[in-house]
């Protein structure tokens, strides 16, 4: 059965939360932070109750806030910048401390800019600490919805699940280069397969 507005803690640097929000909203109610967000699935809707931390991370203990009765999370870095990635494993850290067993997904988000500056290779946290992880592009629509996905399938425990209406988005505001993609692609199933460094970086 799927369970009624379930809290996802969004967290996310403050360059990648106010694009993917927007992109991937189809019904907002914004009360400060909390945004419900609802997908039709094979099941039935499901409405995300989207706490989005809106890079509050740096107040420290005030953060623990919102992540009290989160049941699942999604983390995002900018691949355009080495810093959102490296605050992932505090913000992995932090949400586990707080939230206990709860399904988490890894997002990298940006994947349309020719300016990358994280390459598949170089992104290995997901792996480390058996994550889901997706590659997603809010300016190009681009894989916006696996995350909840897959959340939904971890919270309704149904592997079958699928989402039946596609929800209302804005239009791309980029073009992605399918070949591009497709290389990357390449690279990312690549790195996958690659033995984990051996260093004792959680990165």
């Amino acid at each position: 059965m799927l369970r009624s507005n379930p809290r996802i803690i969004f967290v996310a640097s403050p360059t990648n939360n106010i694009m993917i929000i927007t992109t991937i909203i189809v019904i907002v109610i914004v009360i400060n932070i909390n945004i419900n967000t609802e997908f039709t699935t094979n099941r039935g809707p499901i409405v995300f109750n989207v706490w989005d931390t809106a890079g509050q991370e740096r107040f420290g203990g005030l953060r623990d806030g919102y992540y009290i009765n989160g049941e699942c999370a999604i983390i995002m870095f900018d691949v355009t910048s080495r810093i959102t990635y490296k605050s992932v494993p505090t913000w992995h850290r932090d949400i586990t401390r707080v939230c206990e067993n709860i399904p988490i997904v890894l997002c990298a988000n940006k994947v349309d800019m020719k300016d990358r500056k994280l390459k598949a290779k170089q992104i290995n946290y997901h792996r480390k600490k058996n994550l889901q992880y997706y590659e997603i592009s809010a300016k190009a629509n681009r894989n916006f919805e696996k995350p909840f996905v897959w959340i939904a399938k971890k919270l309704a425990g149904d592997d079958s699940l699928t989402f039946v209406e596609a929800p209302a988005l804005k239009p791309p505001e980029v073009q992605i280069n399918e070949e591009d993609m497709a290389r990357y692609e390449q690279e990312l199933a690549a790195a996958a397969a690659a033995p984990l460094p051996e260093d004792d970086d959680d990165l």
